[in-house]
């Protein structure tokens, strides 16, 4: 990638999907140091959340954070979840999966 093109990324935040889905990795990996949680049931959790909430409102799955914060003895949840729409409806789960991007490969 040309240097202008990735400087240009880099202030729009623009990220690549691969960029992204290292970066998701990279902070579950961080919770499961924070916490006692293992990092498999973090991004179960992180799943079955967005799976929920999609029936109600479409979010941007991209810039949804989830962090675990360990604080005198107990840990607290935290969530950030942009919201695009509301919808006028709830949706079935098979409209979700449909919308959802596909789930990354946890095994690697």
């Amino acid at each position: 990638m040309p240097v202008l093109a990735s400087f240009i990324d880099r202030i729009f935040n623009r990220q690549s999907p691969s960029r992204s889905t290292a970066k998701d990795r990279l902070r579950l990996v961080l919770l499961h140091d924070r916490t006692d949680i293992p990092s498999l049931m973090l991004e179960q959790m992180r799943q079955d959340m967005i799976a929920v909430l999609s029936k109600y409102v479409e979010i941007d799955q991209d810039a949804l954070e989830v962090n675990l914060e360990k604080e005198d003895g107990s840990v607290a949840l935290i969530a950030n979840i942009p919201i695009r729409k509301v919808r006028e409806k709830r949706v079935d789960d098979a409209v979700v999966q449909a919308e959802a991007p596909a789930a990354a490969d946890l095994s690697t």
